[in-house]
C-alpha cells in the first residue's frame, strides 16, 4: 500500500517541482460580478483569487447589488487589477451594461444628468450604464493606478480603449456578443488568469487564450474533434502588451 501511495508523486516530478509558495500580497485586486445571481461565478471565484494570491495580489468579490455606480466611479482607481464580469440588455436601440445596483432614488438623483442624456438606465429594475457614461465619467488620469483590467462582457471592446485611456496600463476586453451561459467564457478568463498569475505577459496570455482550442503549430489541437467548428474565444486587449502581474517574476 505505501508503494501504491506514492507512485503518483514519483510519476508527476515535474508538476511537483512547479509549485511555489505564495508571494507576500502586495497589491489589490477586485472581481466584479454584476449578473452573478444570473450566471454564478462558483468554482472559477475561488481559482481565480488563489491564483491571484499567489502572484502577490489580495482579491475583493463583489457581486450584483453590491457593485454600485459609485463603487464604478470612484473605487476602481484604488485597486491594481480590475476584472468585471458583466452582460448587455438594449433599450430604445441603445446598449446597456448591466451594473448590479438595484434601481433607487438617491443614485437616479445624484446621477440624475446622466439618467437625463439616457446613458444610465433602471427599465431592468437593475441600473444599467452606456459606453458613454464610461467615456465620460472615467477621463485622463482616473484610472492611473490600475495596472489590469480584464472586462468580461458583450461589446466590452466599445469601452476597454476608454480605460487605457483613463490610465489603465492594460486592459483585456472581448469583441462582439459573447455567452455567459455553461462556463465556458469563465473557464477561459481563469486560464487568462492563470497564464497571467504565472508569469505570462498581457500579449502571450491573450494570445495563448485565443489559440487554446484552435491550431497550433499546423497541428489540430487534441482538444477538438475534426467535424467541430474552431472556436476562438473574443479576446483582445488594448494599452501595454509587455505589462506583467506576478510579484515573484
Amino acid at each position: 500500500m505505501l508503494l501504491l501511495t506514492t507512485l503518483p508523486f514519483l510519476a508527476h516530478p515535474v508538476a511537483a517541482m512547479a509549485m511555489r509558495a505564495p508571494a507576500p500580497p502586495t497589491g489589490k485586486a477586485v472581481i466584479l460580478s454584476s449578473i452573478n445571481r444570473i450566471f454564478p461565478l462558483g468554482y472559477y471565484e475561488n481559482y481565480m483569487a488563489l491564483r491571484l494570491k499567489q502572484a502577490g495580489y489580495t482579491t475583493t468579490f463583489l457581486t450584483d447589488g453590491n457593485v454600485t455606480i459609485d463603487f464604478l466611479v470612484n473605487q476602481l482607481n484604488n485597486y491594481d487589477i480590475v476584472i468585471w464580469r458583466t452582460m448587455t440588455y438594449t433599450w430604445n436601440h441603445v446598449v446597456y451594461f448591466y451594473v448590479g445596483e438595484s434601481v433607487n432614488g438617491a443614485t437616479e438623483q445624484k446621477y440624475a444628468a446622466d439618467v437625463s442624456q439616457g446613458w444610465i438606465n433602471g427599465n431592468a429594475g437593475i441600473f444599467g450604464i452606456t459606453s458613454n457614461f464610461i467615456s465620460e465619467h472615467f477621463t485622463a488620469g482616473t484610472l492611473n493606478n490600475v495596472k489590469l483590467m480584464i472586462l468580461l462582457s458583450s461589446h466590452s471592446s466599445d469601452f476597454g480603449p476608454t480605460m487605457v485611456s483613463a490610465g489603465a496600463t492594460s486592459v483585456i476586453y472581448c469583441n462582439g456578443v459573447i455567452n455567459m451561459g455553461f462556463g465556458l467564457m469563465d473557464d477561459l478568463t481563469s486560464q487568462l488568469v492563470d497564464y497571467l498569475a504565472s508569469g505570462m505577459n498581457v500579449y502571450n496570455a491573450v494570445f495563448d487564450s485565443v489559440n487554446y482550442l484552435n491550431n497550433q503549430a499546423g497541428q489540430q489541437d487534441q482538444l477538438r474533434s475534426n467535424i467541430d467548428d474552431a472556436y476562438t474565444p473574443p479576446f483582445w486587449f488594448s494599452g501595454s502588451s509587455s505589462l506583467t502581474i506576478a510579484s515573484a517574476y
